[in-house]
């Protein structure tokens, strides 16, 4: 649905008007703008990411003594020790809060197969026109959002077991080892690709997870369809 911008009402205040009303309500048209991302899924957005990282920085220092100067950012190694087992618990809270709240909107349809393949792996890393048929989500937001959930969930089981090795097997807990290594920097890879797309590559998609808007032209020119969902416009033959 759209809301009409009153009688002199400024671009400006129809952007605040679009903010507020991106804290509860999404798929909205607000003037020049629509609600992508409501408040609640940018919370857990930024849930997941800080929890990561945190993660992250937290147990490089743990892995090798190559990093170990980043201990003194949270107070040492024995800091580091206490605080990245129960940091990556966080994570894996925010990480299945995430997959519930956005599951519904991830399911690959047959346009998104394209993704699957060599080529559209590499289109997602290029920057160019989208598919008329592109949803609120393309097909490789999609992959990343399972390739996440899944990395979300190797590093929490593989972490529960290196953190209580004496509750396992030998072979478990080396194959934790290797599975938790593997997993983290794979998915530290997707996340600078995903930070990478987010600002270089696609102008304006940082701002809706951090006003939650976007504008109608970056709408039609990378989701198509769903601009034309949300807006009511008709496809041009």
């Amino acid at each position: 649905m759209s809301e009409m911008v009153l009688p002199g009402q400024t671009p400006t205040g129809a952007g605040d008007t679009a903010v507020v009303r991106a804290r509860q309500k999404e798929d909205v048209v607000v003037g020049n703008e629509i609600v992508r991302h409501r408040l609640a899924s940018r919370v857990i957005h930024w849930s997941v990411a800080i929890l990561f990282f945190i993660s992250l920085f937290s147990g490089l220092p743990i892995w090798t003594p190559l990093f170990g100067w980043m201990a003194t950012f949270f107070g040492g190694l024995s800091v580091c020790r206490w605080l990245h087992p129960w940091a990556g618990i966080g994570f894996s809270i925010a990480a299945l809060v995430m997959f519930a709240h956005w599951f519904s909107d991830m399911h690959l349809e047959a346009g998104d197969r394209e993704w699957l393949t060599p080529r559209g792996i590499f289109r997602y890393f290029e920057y160019r026109g989208e598919d008329s048929q592109v949803g609120k989500y393309n097909g490789g937001q999609k992959l990343l959002f399972w390739a996440a959930s899944i990395g979300a969930l190797g590093l929490l089981l593989s972490g529960l077991v290196i953190w209580f090795p004496q509750q396992f097997g030998q072979w478990l807990r080396e194959l934790s080892y290797i599975v938790h290594d593997v997993t983290f920097i794979l998915f530290f890879a997707m996340i600078i690709g995903h930070i990478y797309l987010g600002t270089a590559a696609e102008p304006g998609t940082f701002g809706s997870m951090m006003r939650g808007t976007v504008t109608k032209s970056w709408a039609r020119l990378h989701h198509p369809r769903w601009f034309r969902e949300v807006t009511g416009e008709k496809q041009k033959r």
